[in-house]
């Protein structure tokens, strides 16, 4: 079971929940996952964290079906569930960083190999007892995803920095949503080292399900941008524009919402006119140029993935 802690600062909340508080005696849970991705054992057996919930989802959990509403609160979860408060104020607006979330979903991955279950047995506070909202910032759903994804292969070890890849690599089954930038992002990679390990090619798409190869930190060197691909020029639509469409979101030159297209239309032109002036580079001399040349083109790139 997943919890926040509405609390902030990790030594004040392994605290708390080694000690807990008037009225409700510590431990609060089994484990704190502090906002670096440290995971702190700080309980076993029963812990003060589930309270009374609803005893059809437990009955759910055990047979790992699918979850009704939390509408009664009939059972002692206490005796039922290991709990993991999470360091967040539960606000909707404190982040999760990513080295958070990898632990989460390796911490519950862990148990759930432990003790042969699915990602069906991994649940957030708010699903087991009416009136909570925590975790709040992600949905469960989501996260119980990952965990199935993480549980279809073989474990690896995180490191200390949490979600990122060993001098050796590892691997990643590609969710809703990803991209090769933000994968890149989360494993500390340049997203075009895994489009090579991977043999993925421009305009460099990824689907849901797909197992990615993620080149381990070592197994490269400086980073390079991928190759300019001539021809690239506004109003034209081959080459494709979207690798450079892709590096002015991941950079904020261009707005998350415009879709990737095969042509360099106006939208790109305006996002590399004013890259090119912040730079200054003028391809062709002009104060508002849209043409991205080579040299813009690599240091676009390593602005925006050159770990």
């Amino acid at each position: 079971m997943v919890h926040h802690t509405v609390t902030s600062g990790t030594a004040n909340t392994v605290n708390i929940c080694e000690r807990g508080y008037d009225g409700l005696p510590g431990p609060l849970c089994h484990g704190v996952i502090a906002k670096d991705g440290t995971v702190h054992l700080v309980g076993y057996g029963r812990a003060n964290h589930a309270g009374r919930g609803d005893g059809d989802v437990l009955s759910a959990v055990i047979a790992e079906r699918t979850l009704p509403s939390a509408n009664e609160a009939d059972t002692d979860g206490n005796t039922h569930f290991y709990g993991f408060e999470c360091e967040n104020l539960g606000d909707g607006r404190d982040p999760w960083p990513a080295a958070q979330l990898d632990a989460i979903e390796r911490a519950a991955a862990a148990l759930c190999r432990a003790h042969g279950w699915s990602a069906a047995s991994v649940i957030g506070h708010r699903e087991w007892q009416p009136g909570k909202i925590d975790p709040e910032g992600f949905t469960m759903g989501w996260l119980r995803d990952r965990v199935a994804a993480r549980l279809k292969s073989k474990p690896t070890d995180g490191g200390s920095g949490g979600g990122s890849a060993g001098s050796s690599g590892s691997t990643y089954v590609v969710k809703s949503g990803d991209t090769l930038s933000g994968i890149g992002k989360r494993f500390g990679v340049s997203w075009e080292r895994i489009a090579q390990a991977n043999k993925i090619t421009a305009p460099y798409v990824i689907k849901p399900g797909q197992l990615l190869t993620i080149p381990g930190k070592t197994s490269g060197g400086m980073y390079a941008p991928p190759p300019f691909p001539d021809g690239l020029a506004p109003g034209r639509s081959s080459p494709s524009a979207k690798g450079l469409q892709q590096a002015l979101k991941d950079t904020g030159w261009l707005d998350p919402s415009v879709p990737l297209a095969d042509t360099y239309g106006p939208q790109t032109q305006q996002a590399v006119a004013g890259f090119n002036r912040k730079h200054n580079l003028f391809t062709t001399g002009r104060p508002d140029d849209p043409a991205i040349g080579r040299r813009g083109w690599g240091l676009l790139h390593r602005l925006a993935y050159g770990y």
